[in-house]
């Protein structure tokens, strides 16, 4: 049985072949040839475990995530199964899978509903997917550049951005709340917050809004009028959306037409179903599936045998 620790999947895996993994598993979900195992979560006293799954017959694997919740701090690992004949390939470590997963997904989002000139995006955040996202967006998308707005840490990834990403044209800034909006082409959210974080009406016609930070039903970074503002809103998992995405069951009656929310995959297999004009306003809300956790551990599980040939 293999295990592949955090450490070493990050030297297996990184941007670069994980956007095209997941861009390859939405695609097939879209078509109808890979499931996914919506969230369930059991917990009792201050422990609470969640788990995750999906099936992708393309790349002959299933798996899941199973992971604790502890006083607000996470612990994740991946059981690997090849979808053929159920062997089980491996168990992973999955605190690098999540961070990694979560923004190469929506550096998907970003190159496909973010309008053609986009230049200028603002984080909220600074943590662990604040810092993965901006380093994600610096690197694979046309951003050049990056407010970063955070309670902590936004100074250090500042310098981080600046250091690894200037000699390619990248500009990064601390800003305030209040100036962060802005102009702003695409905004991405990535905290904790259990309220919104910003005024929708200050959103610039064609703005992109990326709200990564929260899986559940109570908590919402964003307000209805970004909401009643947006074109289109786009989710990964329909249905689990309307379960745990707190920013969309949360608004009020009649703001979210929840017929017309498009899963990602959808997107990416149809142009219609996309951006259709430079000023519109699109919603990106993600809450994390089963099926970009099982992706990144096939691609991790594959290129561990691979260098150990």
């Amino acid at each position: 049985m293999i295990h592949l620790t955090d450490a070493q999947i990050d030297e297996l895996i990184d941007f670069e072949q994980a956007i095209p993994a997941l861009e390859s598993a939405f695609r097939q979900l879209a078509r109808g040839t890979a499931a996914v195992q919506r969230r369930v979560r059991t917990e009792t006293g201050a422990t609470k475990l969640s788990t995750l799954g999906a099936v992708l017959p393309d790349i002959d694997v299933a798996g899941a995530k199973v992971y604790t919740t502890i006083r607000g701090q996470f612990n994740f690992a991946i059981v690997l199964f090849r979808a053929s004949n159920g062997q089980c390939l491996a168990t992973l470590d999955a605190n690098a899978i999540t961070r990694l997963r979560t923004a190469a997904t929506t550096v998907l989002a970003v190159r496909r509903l973010a309008h053609k000139g986009a230049r200028i995006a603002t984080i909220f955040g600074a943590g662990v997917q604040g810092r993965a996202h901006a380093h994600a967006l610096a690197a694979f998308t046309d951003l050049k550049t990056l407010r970063i707005v955070g309670v902590e840490g936004d100074a250090a990834l500042v310098n981080a951005l600046n250091d690894v990403h200037g000699a390619h044209g990248v500009v990064a800034s601390a800003v305030s709340a209040e100036r962060a909006i802005d102009g702003a082409d695409v905004i991405v959210t990535a905290t904790r917050a259990t309220t919104p974080l910003f005024d929708g009406r200050a959103l610039m016609p064609g703005a992109l809004v990326a709200a990564i930070g929260s899986s559940l039903p109570h908590a919402r970074e964003l307000d209805d009028t970004t909401l009643a503002r947006a074109k289109r809103i786009v989710v990964e998992l329909h249905e689990q959306a309307r379960e745990e995405a707190g920013d969309l069951v949360l608004a009020a009656p009649g703001v979210v037409d929840w017929s017309n929310v498009a899963e990602l995959g959808n997107v990416l297999e149809n142009d219609a179903l996309g951006r259709q004009r430079d000023d519109e306003i699109i919603v990106y809300k993600a809450v994390g599936i089963g099926l970009q956790d099982v992706a990144l551990a096939a691609l991790a599980y594959s290129a561990f045998v691979e260098r150990n040939r």
